[in-house]
């Protein structure tokens, strides 16, 4: 199937893959004290785009705590600001993170390319 019908499917396939990855997310400005929660972000070990309407600048420090779904591993990381569209959300490349941090996004993203017997 091709045309805008199969782009949205896609996009939501898309979408619902990397939902499946987080839970309990959370920024902070670095300096402040208020955590932001998130909606589930599109992530790969080396950044994430996060939906918000909150404006950042780009450049901005933001500290980022999120548990990965599988591992139930708690990932603590600093991230700065590449892109911002206001309104829609930010990129954010993560700048400071534990070798044991970015192996289990490695295998979180990993694992959940493995296709599962259930998904036919």
């Amino acid at each position: 199937m091709s045309g805008p019908l199969a782009k949205v499917s896609a996009v939501e396939r898309q979408a619902k893959r990397h939902a499946s990855h987080f839970r309990e997310s959370f920024i902070t400005y670095e300096g402040r004290s208020e955590e932001i929660p998130l909606r589930p972000p599109d992530f790969s070990e080396q950044g994430m785009f996060i939906q918000t309407a909150r404006r950042f600048p780009e450049g901005a420090v933001l500290k980022i705590r999120f548990r990965l779904v599988r591992s139930l591993y708690e990932v603590f990381a600093r991230a700065e600001v590449r892109h911002c569209l206001p309104g829609v959300g930010i990129g954010v490349e993560l700048v400071e993170n534990s070798a044991e941090a970015r192996r289990s996004i490695r295998e979180e993203l990993r694992d959940s390319d493995v296709p599962s017997n259930n998904s036919r």
